[in-house]
């Protein structure tokens, strides 16, 4: 298959690079590169859709005007907000709000009198509000109801906006600022590496054309499947790091290749042919094992997590694709060119044959001779690295992974501080059937006497600690004939701990007879959703398995080095997200990067470790090829692998650096999960290129010895059959390779 692609690249280049620019072009031309895919796209996604908190809030916008996601805080200028000047004011906003087409269940102070809608000093007070549409609608629709009605009104007051709506809303506009100045770091910063490592402006731009390929290529596939199916606008973000640092790595084993294959002294046609069967294979190779890792995330409900697999796995089979033809086809018409612009530095070492680096040489020579003395205190710090993960606690996204000046965050920090208990943080306890008085009054009271309520609202009054509060006659709106809403309003912080059992305590709770109550609220949905991401984890991480030791059996005929790479990339992995946690669950350098301390996002670590894994997967095939070509040769084991390391060591490291350079760009973000994600991705990317690669692969190697290349006897003839290596199925070594023809990872500069 390799030797067609390379033949059709040689016969058909320039057709090949006109389909190339005419795809991009017409991409952009229909907007996907504007608002085109963003507009398809949605925010939140961190719910299952089967949970029972899900259902609920799906009956309550059925039967009862949807569930309270924006609450409008009105501070009077002067005085007190039910003051006779501010109260006619007050009144006229709500009547306002109530003729406002994309808001309906407005419930206000004014109306309802209602204490617990009004501030302990009586300076503010709470609209509380629905704002109508999916994930996409209401996100609109709460930014121009804020853009409306917040800000000074009639002189005598001040709105805000929060609430789940409002802090959504911003989200989005956040993630949007955050990308532009993300890519904005990152695309310079990868040029001038690219520069240094190539030494060539030509070669140096040649990663990026392949880079921005996979990036409109992706944008398009998602703009596709946002209008079949629900597609996180956050996948956006994976795009651009994963296809800019992907579309680089591939880019990058393939021009040095060609550059090595040139300085031997090959015509550029034999040149291409080589560079597609040994390079290209190893893409395609890599790709496959990136894909299938990313390809366990679709296995969650949430489509956040399912729109970071469609997103993943787009953009590592574009670069693939582009990296397999597209490039080729530019060798084909740049041929020498392809060293133009050659820079000051470059000259030094062009045309060698052996390009071994060697530092990396003696490193892994060292290591082979000492492999305890010198993988033991690497390995002490990794777990040492993975301890907080033994405290690490689970949450989802809310108002605090903004910025402190946040609007939607500070409104949220005055009801928590001002309000005796939030009607927007509740529990809605549903029952989608007629349920009788009596029945109803006696759920609703002992629900009021569980630890942390502060009152349970439903159509026959309002009930606190054990009793009926005999004064009200209760909230009429909350009862239908064929249903009722009751709302479980707790002085408990959201999202903590104690929120969390409370949700547990209200769904133990014995129902009226004959019913089967929905509890829905955001507490309710973080306890379902770190539920679902648990029960579908172990499918995940089978898959992810399962695949990476097939793939790369039949990528290295050994059933021993699948469980090698497993079980180091598990430590990597362990290492990368217990740092993640002492930095952003336990507060450690939050002054400097500017975040509050909270639980790990369940949905962000899930991906985070799958991205990781894919990652060094690549890395893995990258090593390991090389190695498995020296020892399939004759080479001793120590020597295949120091060899090995010598020939790769300094690309491995230069594709990690500059994968790290577009996410650790993501650490400027003000979404401080965003700041988690880049900089948890970097940071993997960088342990396991060093710390793995370096220094654990050749102590193991050493260790495991000739049993490295172990496999029972009728595996061993499965792979001589089916198996793949870099120079096609497993084989006897060639002629050429007999020669000492240098590998594809080997570059004339890199």
């Amino acid at each position: 298959m390799f030797e067609h692609i390379a033949e059709l690249a040689i016969r058909r280049s320039r057709l090949i690079l006109v389909v190339a620019v005419v795809a991009v072009v017409a991409v952009a031309l229909m907007g996907v590169l504007g608002t085109g895919a963003f507009g398809k796209l949605l925010g939140g996604g961190y719910d299952d859709p089967a949970s029972s908190s899900t259902r609920a809030g799906k009956v309550i916008d059925a039967k009862f005007g949807g569930e309270t996601n924006l609450v409008l805080l009105v501070r009077a200028s002067e005085g007190r907000v039910d003051a006779p000047a501010a109260q006619q004011r007050a009144r006229a906003l709500v009547t306002d709000l109530r003729k406002n087409q994309n808001l309906e269940n407005v419930i206000s102070y004014w109306d309802t009198a209602a204490p617990d809608l009004l501030s302990k000093d009586g300076r503010e007070a709470m609209v509380l509000a629905h704002v109508k549409g999916d994930d996409t609608e209401r996100g609109e629709n709460a930014k121009s109801v804020i853009d409306a009605y917040t800000g000074p009104y009639e002189g005598a007051l001040t709105v805000q906006a929060g609430g789940g709506a409002a802090v959504t809303s911003e989200m989005g506009t956040q993630a949007g600022e955050d990308l532009v100045l993300a890519e904005g770091i990152a695309v310079p910063l990868t040029l001038i590496l690219l520069l240094l490592v190539f030494g060539s402006v030509v070669s140096a731009l040649l990663p990026l054309a392949i880079g921005t390929i996979a990036i409109v290529g992706t944008f398009a596939e998602l703009f596709v499947l946002g209008s079949v199916t629900d597609v996180s606008v956050f996948a956006i973000n994976l795009t651009t790091a994963l296809g800019l640092g992907l579309g680089i790595d591939y880019a990058l084993l393939m021009v040095s290749r060609f550059r090595e294959q040139l300085a031997a002294g090959a015509s550029v046609d034999d040149a291409v042919r080589r560079t597609v069967s040994t390079a290209g294979r190893t893409v395609a190779f890599s790709a496959a094992t990136v894909a299938a890792a990313l390809g366990a995330l679709l296995v969650f409900p949430q489509y956040f997590l399912r729109s970071f697999g469609y997103a993943g796995i787009g953009v590592v089979a574009i670069a693939a694709l582009s990296t397999l033809f597209v490039m080729p086809a530019l060798f084909v018409v740049l041929g020498h060119r392809v060293n133009s612009g050659r820079l000051p530095w470059a000259n030094r070492g062009q045309g060698r044959s052996d390009t071994r680096t060697p530092f990396w040489g003696r490193l892994a020579g060292t290591v082979m001779r000492r492999p305890a003395l010198t993988a033991l205190p690497v390995l002490a710090v990794l777990l040492l690295a993975a301890s907080p993960l033994l405290g690490i606690i689970f949450g989802t996204p809310d108002e605090r992974v903004l910025p402190d000046d946040a609007v939607s965050r500070q409104v949220s920090t005055v009801l928590r501080e001002k309000f005796n208990g939030s009607d927007d943080a509740a529990l809605h306890v549903v029952i989608d059937q007629p349920v009788s008085k009596a029945p109803l009054e006696s759920y609703a009271v002992e629900l009021s006497g569980l630890k942390g309520v502060v009152r349970v609202e439903t159509s026959t009054g309002t009930y606190a600690g054990g009793r009926s509060t005999a004064t009200d006659p209760g909230n009429t709106a909350l009862g239908r004939p064929d249903a009722q809403q009751i709302n479980v309003v707790s002085g408990l912080p959201p999202k903590s701990g104690e929120a969390q059992s409370l949700v547990e305590e209200v769904r133990a709770v014995a129902p009226p007879a004959g019913s089967r109550p929905l509890v829905g609220g955001v507490d309710a949905a973080l306890v379902d959703s770190k539920a679902s991401i648990a029960d579908r984890l172990p499918l995940a991480v089978a898959l992810v398995a399962l695949t990476t030791f097939l793939l790369l059996f039949l990528f290295t005929g050994s059933v021993v080095q699948p469980l090698r790479a497993l079980l180091l990339n598990m430590i990597s992995l362990g290492a990368t997200l217990g740092v993640m946690t002492w930095i952003f669950q336990d507060g450690h350098l939050s002054s400097l990067l500017g975040f509050t301390a909270q639980p790990m996002e369940v949905s962000m670590t899930v991906l985070m470790f799958c991205i990781a894994f894919a990652l060094s997967m690549d890395y893995e095939v990258f090593v390991t090829s090389r190695i498995k070509e020296l020892h399939d040769l004759g080479e001793d084991n120590e020597s295949a692998v120091t060899n090995g390391l010598g020939h790769t060591g300094r690309i491995v490291t230069a594709a990690a650096c500059l994968l790290a350079v577009s996410f650790f760009a993501f650490g400027t973000a003000e979404l401080s999960f965003m700041q988690m994600f880049g900089l948890g991705s970097g940071l993997a990317v960088l342990i396991d290129a060093v710390a793995v690669r370096g220094i654990l692969v050749p102590a193991a190697m050493r260790l495991l010895g000739r049993h490295a290349w172990y496999a029972p006897g009728f595996l061993r003839t499965f792979h001589g059959r089916f198996g793949l290596s870099e120079g096609g199925p497993a084989q006897e070594p060639t002629a050429e390779l007999a020669t000492g023809s240098p590998n594809v990872k080997d570059s004339t500069h890199v």
